[in-house]
């Protein structure tokens, strides 16, 4: 059976929904904080930036031991700078890189450095147009599979930087690539807690590229209308009952209640049951539990199915569901293509207020009456 998301993209599914972000900024006395002018986040917790005479200071925090840095990276725009020995070098800006993994994609399209990258894992899993008409005219090397990178391929582009999502807390792959001397620049950004947190990775990626104002403009931006739409939804006289994703092989991930999706819900003025769960990850449930929480819920966002026949043929226990009874079910499929890339994963990171506007106009027609949605779309 057919299903709109690409199989090539569980793996990611499945780490992001199960893995609990409970990293953060260390405390003082926990880790290295020369002196320096910290650059002000509003909403990412994942990264800093510190800004020293001569260099940058990039910091990526560990999403799984709470309170240490994963990676450093000390930014230079020359060769003569001297920079401390605890952490990576790079010289900026980047001009040739290659990416594992395509939710870094929108971003540097946003800052308008997509013809820096050289490589990419799985290009036909990028939605984006330039890249994938790059990749098919030979100018983008093909890496494999992100979680099975083409070291000796990605060693030949000698690119000067790899950027890699983390994950895993330990891959062999990078490994060899760090040790042939490529630098392995990480970017967490899908372990934030919230829309807006991952969105302002740009600022990260900007910093790679010398961009940090077209970054700043940008996310105040998108920042500025996620929190009006927000505040729209904030005026609904009705909470919808919301229920997400599907069963896979017996078993339902649905988000924790301290997820981005979590929130994503409770931005858009819905009801969900698991609000007050602390998990930022994942709850793996059974049926049973499902539907002990949710049969009588009255809208069910992001299911992987393209139509009620498909649905009801995976499983006939999906007719218990009210939402399939009234026809309230919505899947994150609008932007798709057949080689298995859903733009959902791609644009959306960088403009969640595109995604709150979708959710809220599904809940809440009346709030924004003629929305042309982006990334949802009723299944029928």
């Amino acid at each position: 059976m057919h299903r709109t998301f690409s199989f090539f993209l569980f793996p990611f599914f499945f780490l992001l929904l199960l893995l609990t972000a409970c990293g953060g900024r260390p405390s003082a006395g926990q880790a290295h904080v020369p002196a320096g002018d910290t650059v002000s986040l509003r909403y990412a917790t994942g990264f800093d930036i510190v800004r020293h005479g001569h260099f940058t200071e990039l910091l990526v925090y560990n999403p799984w031991q709470s309170g240490t840095v994963l990676a450093r990276y000390y930014l230079v725009t020359d060769d003569t700078t001297h920079v401390p020995a605890d952490g990576t070098r790079l010289r900026v800006p980047l001009r040739h890189v290659a990416l594992t993994s395509v939710t870094h994609v929108s971003f540097m399209e946003q800052l308008s450095v997509l013809d820096r990258v050289v490589g990419l894992c799985s290009p036909h899993l990028t939605y984006n147009a330039t890249l994938r008409a790059r990749a098919e005219a030979g100018g983008i090397s093909d890496l494999g599979d992100a979680f099975n990178l083409n070291v000796e391929r990605a060693l030949a582009l000698h690119p000067q930087a790899v950027m890699a999502s983390a994950y895993n807390q330990t891959d062999a792959h990078l490994t060899r690539l760090s040790q042939a001397g490529v630098p392995v620049v990480y970017s967490t950004e899908w372990m934030e807690k919230s829309l807006l947190g991952r969105a302002e990775w740009i600022k990260f990626t900007a910093a790679l590229y010398g961009r940090e104002q077209a970054a700043d403009s940008v996310f105040a931006r998108v920042a500025d209308e996620y929190e009006r739409l927000a505040a729209l939804a904030r005026q609904a006289g009705t909470h919808p009952r919301v229920m997400a994703g599907s069963d896979f092989r017996g078993t339902w991930y649905m988000p924790g209640g301290d997820s981005f999706m979590a929130h994503l819900f409770a931005d858009a003025g819905a009801d969900y049951f698991y609000a007050d769960d602390p998990s930022t990850g994942s709850l793996p449930l059974n049926m049973e539990t499902v539907l002990a929480h949710f049969a009588q819920a009255d809208v069910w966002l992001n299911c992987g199915y393209t139509s009620m026949e498909q649905l009801l043929e995976a499983n006939g226990k999906y007719a218990l569901f009210r939402p399939v009874q009234t026809g309230r079910v919505y899947h994150f499929n609008r932007r798709t293509l057949p080689g298995g890339a859903n733009d959902f994963w791609e644009s959306a990171v960088p403009r969640p207020d595109l995604l709150l506007a979708d959710v809220i106009a599904t809940l809440h027609p009346d709030l924004l009456p003629g929305h042309e949605p982006v990334y949802t779309g009723k299944i029928d």
